[in-house]
């Protein structure tokens, strides 16, 4: 029976994604859809795992009762501005930044560093995220994720299909599945150094970029501009919120 201290919960627009953990790190994963979130799912999900304390990570506020009520009688936290974050938020509305958000920040917050770090989060949105070398979360730029591009153009157009997203032979497009996938991969890419290129340029320190996300590995494949992808980036801040929220 897979055993940890914490289960971590990362509930976004697409996915709701699940971690077992103990404070020296992760061991277990599992998702399902957000839309197909139902209290026996959960139980049937996370069936075996035995842990005793739970944080909770939601952008979708209508999801929040159902997932607090799967985990009654266990402690739980719920990631927002007022959780201890082990981070510094500098940002004029601090309510308004997403958990996942601050979930991210947390993870790459280093104390003493002498740079800042930009989070480049690939999910339903693709999310920049922004820590000083205090450190503290300073903001971000939020952008259409790739999910939403290639849905709407199926959506909205009668010609175009709805693509997988891979990375294309060549930038000319030979078909228009082709030509979309062109699109989509140089696109972003193009989107991502230029928004990089602004962000640091702004920034009265030196930053590191680390990609997380489900299409990070594709996207970031090569980017100079980024120094690593960490696909549990999200679920290690909830971690590190967990140590904190949970003393030992």
């Amino acid at each position: 029976m897979p055993q940890g201290e914490f289960l971590l919960i990362n509930n976004n627009n697409t996915r709701t994604k699940f971690a077992l953990a103990d404070r020296e790190g992760l061991s277990e994963h599992a998702s399902l859809m957000s839309r197909d979130l139902e209290g026996d799912g959960i139980d049937e999900l996370l069936r075996g795992w035995d842990y005793e304390k739970v944080v909770l990570a939601s952008v979708v506020p209508v999801n929040v009762p159902l997932l607090e009520l799967s985990q009654a009688g266990r402690p739980l936290v719920r990631v927002n501005h007022e959780t201890r974050l082990g981070i510094e938020i500098d940002f004029p509305n601090p309510s308004s930044v997403g958990a996942d958000r601050l979930a991210n920040a947390a993870a790459v917050a280093e104390p003493g560093s002498e740079e800042g770090v930009v989070v480049v989060d690939f999910g339903t949105a693709v999310t920049f995220d922004i820590v000083d070398a205090r450190p503290a979360y300073i903001g971000g730029v939020i952008a259409p994720g790739l999910d939403a591009m290639r849905h709407y153009l199926h959506q909205k157009t009668a010609l175009l299909p709805k693509i997988d997203l891979e990375r294309p032979e060549s930038a000319i497009g030979r078909s228009t599945v082709h030509a979309m996938q062109s699109g989509a991969f140089h696109g972003y890419r193009g989107l991502t150094r230029e928004i990089l290129a602004r962000v640091i340029a702004e920034l009265d320190c030196p930053a590191k970029v680390i990609a997380t996300g489900g299409y990070a590995a594709l996207i970031a494949d090569g980017l100079p501009e980024i120094e690593s992808v960490e696909p549990y980036l999200t679920m290690h801040g909830l971690l590190r919120i967990a140590k904190l929220n949970f003393p030992s």
